[in-house]
């Protein structure tokens, strides 16, 4: 087996790791630096890890809908620069809620005005009403504490699990971040006047080429001989610094990972309770119709536990084509099989019986399945990652982006993480 020798050895060619590898070339040219040595392992044939794009019969989709969402104007900047010519739109974002029958405006919480009077107030009552006397513990009790029981029950709750395809009691209270859209009793009663539907996401980026194009952003300045494809990391000796893969072993001195969590402690031979690592898996249909359907909306959240689909998106919304195309996303239990000629009978069954595709004819479709999808975020998680990552990461091993850091995060956020990452390591400075 042939050996290669690499300061660092970058897992995966998603926007994590192209990311990290931009910003430790970049960081090396300000610092007057010989040009770093790269390796970019890639288990796959293409670049792009879930933020992959097809193209089939004249529609364009992704994995799943992969839209951006930027709070970094440089960033954005940066990004589009490297798109020459292609049409980047900025979209503000227009969602909605289906609920018996209603389309509610998300989120849920600040518009139950909108719902019919007895769910309307049922849920302002249980609101005002509820119990703020309990320290919380999980997700599910900050729910019913934070809304109480009418807008947890209706939405909330049943939304959520159908996403996560668990049990909301047993992730962190905070499991979302600043992505939860929280909403006090004055921003609810005062919605109700004017309207105030902000979120992290009001606005998003999305290019004509489709969520691929921003991969090759993340390429534009990378010499293809940086990334090894179809080449899988196999395992880390974490002392010596030296990893194996399919086809060699690789002395490092920094490894960069963004593989899922739980696996690089099992590559890395690292002792770890691998039961507290749980995810969720989704199975995402690309459906094109032969007409336009449903304008103005980008996409709708089902709390319907009848319904096998928590959300579907518009791509013909976004870019203004004259024939429907949705992303629609099924979440199950990690490593649950899927019969797909089944669940697509399943979904064209509820987006008719909902109205989306009543008389539509389906001209092509697309699926595939992702595990892991959405983390589980739980106390036990957390601890055992902050205590296994930092031996990591004192030992030259690094782990990043969503899956790597076991988290829930953004795409913006993972391009954040490795330029402070880059920077770090650049200037030897510790964690």
């Amino acid at each position: 087996m042939s050996c290669a020798d690499v300061e660092y050895l970058i897992v995966g060619a998603g926007v994590s790791g192209l990311s990290f590898a931009n910003a430790i070339r970049e960081e090396a040219r300000l610092a007057g630096k010989a040009e770093p040595s790269l390796l970019i392992l890639e288990a796959d044939s293409e670049p792009g890890g879930y933020c992959k794009t097809i193209k089939q019969d004249g529609f364009v989709w992704d994995y799943s809908g992969h839209f951006f969402h930027f709070r970094n104007p440089e960033i954005e900047s940066w990004l589009r620069e490297r798109m020459p010519g292609q049409d980047v739109r900025t979209v503000e974002k227009h969602t909605s809620i289906r609920y018996d029958g209603l389309d509610i405006d998300f989120p849920f919480q600040k518009n139950i005005h909108q719902l019919g009077k007895e769910d309307f107030i049922d849920c302002l009552h249980s609101l005002y009403f509820r119990d703020q006397s309990k320290e919380v513990s999980s997700f599910k009790e900050m729910l019913y504490q934070r809304f109480g029981s009418g807008i947890s029950e209706r939405f909330l709750i049943p939304y959520n699990e159908k996403l996560y395809a668990c049990d909301l009691d047993t992730l962190d209270a905070g499991a979302m971040g600043r992505f939860f859209p929280h909403a006090d009793v004055e921003d609810i009663i005062g919605n109700m006047r004017r309207s105030d539907n902000a979120s992290y996401n009001a606005s998003f980026s999305y290019p004509e080429g489709g969520a691929i194009e921003f991969i090759k952003a993340l390429l534009f300045d990378l010499p293809e001989s940086l990334i090894a494809y179809e080449e899988a990391l196999m395992s880390i000796d974490v002392e010596a610094k030296v990893a194996t893969t399919t086809q060699r072993e690789v002395r490092y001195q920094h490894l960069v990972s963004s593989a899922p969590f739980d696996k690089l402690c099992s590559m890395a031979r690292a002792a770890h309770d691998a039961s507290v690592f749980s995810a969720n898996k989704v199975l995402v249909f690309n459906l094109g119709f032969d007409r336009k359907g449903a304008d103005g909306v980008h996409w709708v959240y089902f709390p319907d536990r009848a319904l096998p689909f928590y959300r579907i998106g518009f791509y013909d919304n976004i870019m203004g084509t004259d024939r429907m195309s949705l992303y629609v996303e099924i979440g199950a239990r990690s490593g649950q099989e899927f019969d797909v000629e089944v669940e697509l009978a399943g979904v064209m069954e509820g987006l008719r019986r909902e109205g989306y595709a009543e008389d539509h004819q389906l001209v092509s479709w697309h699926s595939v399945a992702m595990d892991p999808a959405y983390v589980h975020i739980t106390t036990a998680s957390m601890a055992e990652h902050a205590r296994i990552s930092s031996d990591f990461d004192s030992n030259g091993l690094h782990a990043v982006g969503r899956y790597g850091g076991w988290t829930y995060c953004s795409i913006e956020d993972n391009i954040i993480e490795t330029r402070a990452l880059a920077k770090r390591l650049s200037q030897g400075t510790p964690e």
